[in-house]
């Protein structure tokens, strides 16, 4: 099992920065790809980025389009998601997850953690 237990969400307004942190523990961390994905009201849980072990990174164009920066320090068994340039459609439910490979598909997550809100606005 892992437990994975997000952090640094809030209200910021459009333009603002954010970084989310996703602290695991329970199991050996290096040993899983992380993935950071959203879901906002009425919409389907969206992937927006993921880390392999070694720091090899996936982003999804459309959702990050240059703004979001996704990291891990396997020290401190925690995986951050660095969020710039904020914008209102970036208002979600974000959630961490973990995985034993590197994969957009939520599907293929086995651990999640709660998630943490963040809402941008104009």
């Amino acid at each position: 099992q892992v437990q994975l237990v997000e952090s640094g969400g809030g209200l910021v307004q459009a333009g603002a920065s954010l970084r989310l942190s996703c602290a695991a523990s329970g199991h050996t961390f290096s040993n899983y790809g992380m993935g950071w994905f959203r879901q906002a009201p009425g919409k389907e849980r969206e992937f927006v980025a993921a880390i392999s072990w070694f720091g090899r990174t996936v982003y999804d164009a459309d959702v990050v389009k240059g703004r979001f920066t996704i990291s891990r320090d396997n020290a401190k068994n925690t995986v951050y998601l660095q969020m710039n340039s904020l914008k209102p459609e970036d208002t979600a439910v974000y959630y961490c997850a973990a995985s034993v490979a590197v994969t957009r598909s939520p599907g293929e997550y086995d651990f999640w953690g709660q998630g943490t809100q963040v809402t941008v606005s104009s």
